[in-house]
């Protein structure tokens, strides 16, 4: 299999649209994924040395992308945002250094994705039922079906404000939920 080059001079034309799109799904606030995306591209610029050439550039940025919107949804959710990120790798490592061993291509779907993908929707439901009824509707509303606050509090009969409170409430105890069921 043909080595891997990194061209960083390349990435902003390259990949910095798809990179935010991508994160523009996951965090639905545009200045945080501006932020996100140029992260990654600081992350990468310092973890250069450790790109093996095993995985595609692309691979390798969308990698350290996932694990910036990890850390970026560990932090807003946990007690005042000061909690420290654990994450399941080896200390002495360097950030980069884990990536290509351990995330593959989003293109190269393999039957252990498709099971992977499956255990996190199975979660995700599991989590969802857990929640109160109102919680669980805005959340489904708001984050997996992607509805405007408008519509959603016109649908609901809520103010906006009373949405972000619930939407909030319901994130945070998602989040408690997968750290139990799906990140242990």
């Amino acid at each position: 299999m043909p080595k891997h080059t990194i061209e960083p001079e390349k990435w902003i034309d390259r990949y910095s649209d798809y990179l935010f799109n991508y994160t523009i799904s996951r965090v639905n606030d545009r200045e945080m994924a501006k932020d996100l995306v140029q992260d990654t591209f600081v992350a990468s610029l310092k973890s250069m040395k450790n790109f093996k050439g095993e995985a595609s550039e692309r691979t390798w940025l969308i990698s350290i992308l996932k694990r910036k919107i990890i850390d970026y949804y560990r932090k807003i959710n946990s007690k005042k945002g000061k909690a420290e990120v654990r994450m399941d790798y080896n200390s002495d490592e360097e950030e980069g250094s884990w990536l290509e061993e351990r995330v593959a291509d989003p293109y190269d779907k393999t039957a252990e994705d498709s099971l992977v993908n499956d255990e996190l929707g199975e979660a995700i439901y599991t989590c969802l039922d857990k929640l109160p009824n109102k919680q669980a509707q805005v959340f489904k509303m708001k984050t997996i079906q992607g509805l405007e606050t408008e519509t959603i509090c016109n649908e609901l009969g809520i103010t906006a404000s009373n949405l972000w409170v619930i939407i909030h409430r319901a994130r945070t105890a998602m989040a408690e939920c997968m750290e139990k069921n799906w990140f242990n």
